[in-house]
């Protein structure tokens, strides 16, 4: 999971409410692009500048290098589409797939999830999604579903969130998010990156 630098510390303080205490490491990479990111594991392909056990006292290797605030421009236009046509945040948007698949429209899981937006089987034929590798009609279909999500737990984008990653049976069954270790950190990176990114590119708080 890598993260965008000016999310490092949000992020991985959410992530620490539901891991163990001590982050055991966190590397620090150089993009193809010159950006520098940290994760907490091996990136391949990035250069590798620095290895810690913490962030404290990091800035330095992370200060005055350009800064992501968002997902690669080529994908913009079909989230802000999407985002209008379903009346869905485009920065929740961005959120999710930040965290399913880190703008990767050919990430597959372990668990057959494709695409930038992490579509099964299933939910991809729901949608009508002939090819999950395309960012279009992947980006349609997720944010199609994140509508269907917000609108059975009436607004609630915790929930909902909750639900797209551990269903919405699961989310009904435990009237909440569900005591997941997975969904509760998965919640929990999407809503600090949700917040980030409508303040960085969205200049909304």
């Amino acid at each position: 999971m890598c993260l965008s630098l000016h999310l490092k510390v949000a992020a991985l303080l959410c992530l620490a409410q539901f891991a163990p205490p001590v982050l055991a490491e966190v590397y620090f990479y150089r993009g193809p692009d010159g950006e520098r990111m940290a994760s907490d594991r091996p990136v391949p392909g990035y250069q590798l500048i620095n290895k810690r056990d913490s962030l404290k006292n990091a800035g330095h290797i992370l200060a005055n290098h350009p800064i992501s605030t968002g997902g690669p421009r080529k994908f913009q236009s079909y989230i802000r589409v999407a985002s209008n046509r379903f009346g869905v945040d485009p920065a929740l948007v961005e959120a999710v797939i930040q965290v399913e698949s880190g703008f990767n429209p050919h990430a597959i899981s372990t668990k057959g999830a494709t695409g930038l937006m992490q579509l099964m089987v299933d939910t991809a034929n729901r949608y009508r999604v002939n090819d999950r590798h395309d960012p279009r009609e992947n980006i349609n279909a997720g944010v199609a579903h994140l509508r269907q999500l917000m609108d059975k737990f009436n607004g609630d984008i915790f929930l909902a969130v909750a639900a797209y990653n551990a269903g919405a049976s699961a989310v009904e069954m435990y009237d909440g998010i569900p005591p997941y270790p997975e969904t509760r950190r998965y919640v929990s990176k999407v809503m600090s990156f949700h917040s980030q990114y409508r303040q960085f590119r969205y200049g909304a708080e």
